[in-house]
């Protein structure tokens, strides 16, 4: 019997060995394309900047995209700034500014095919985080963007905002322009949301945010994170060049 036994212990340490090189390879995978990302972000955000410059100049009330962000959002559940399935076992954070012509682009270009692809399967769950570096405005836009998240309608906001988002530093970011981006995002307190986007509570939050990306070494904007069961902690991910490289950071992670 104790021989049987002393198979069996030895048996379930080489299981338990060759799970743990399973999961040391993932975190290899993980770090590996972490590596790749970062190289491919000079060439990437050089792209989408020219891209970006080239499209309509926004910052008016006369929005665009009203339903096109609602068709493209219709489904998911909200949680604050949280895009996805609360019980999903991999996040995909994107620290972003709200007037950073790059953002637009990756809203427009690349995040849109990560959530149909990852977001929509209950894969993963996808949280936007105020990282503002183009001064005061970044901060209200993005303490707007926090309280319409506490009326079910943050990413709707998040995604609004950028298609009709002006030259940066240009002024555009005014309490009309941010109260209909608000309206058409389907925030439906507008009092209230008013309330909360000036409190000093919501204000904190982006500041917060946004010393968080700093302490995580990040530099720029979009950036992003990934945090799952074969991650260590959050791993920070750069700005990345397609979707499918972050997608392929969600399937290491998982």
């Amino acid at each position: 019997m104790s021989g049987r036994n002393s198979r069996e212990a030895r048996r379930e340490e080489r299981l338990q060995a060759a799970g743990e090189g399973g999961q040391r390879e993932r975190r290899k995978r993980l770090l590996q394309l972490a590596s790749a990302l970062a190289f491919l972000a000079v060439v990437a955000v050089a792209v989408l900047i020219v891209v970006s410059q080239n499209e309509t100049s926004g910052g008016d009330t006369n929005l665009e995209d009203v339903g096109l962000v609602k068709r493209d959002l219709r489904g998911l559940p909200q949680s604050g700034l949280t895009l996805g399935d609360a019980n999903a076992t991999v996040t995909l954070f994107e620290y972003g500014d709200l007037q950073c012509p790059v953002c637009k682009a990756f809203s427009e270009q690349i995040v849109p095919e990560v959530i149909d692809a990852e977001v929509r399967s209950g894969e993963a769950k996808l949280e936007f985080r105020n990282f503002t570096i183009l001064g005061e405005d970044s901060v209200t836009a993005g303490a707007a963007a926090i309280a319409a998240g506490q009326q079910g309608r943050g990413w709707n906001f998040v995604e609004l905002f950028y298609r009709n988002q002006g030259p940066e530093r240009s002024g555009y970011v005014t309490d009309e322009f941010l109260a209909e981006v608000a309206r058409g995002a389907g925030v439906a307190d507008i009092a209230r949301w008013n309330r909360d986007r000036k409190s000093q509570a919501t204000l904190s939050q982006v500041t917060r945010t946004s010393e968080e990306a700093q302490r995580l070494g990040l530099t720029g904007t979009p950036s992003f994170a990934v945090a799952g069961p074969n991650a260590e902690g959050m791993e920070v991910l750069g700005t990345p060049g397609s979707a499918g490289l972050l997608e392929e950071a969600i399937e290491a992670a998982r």
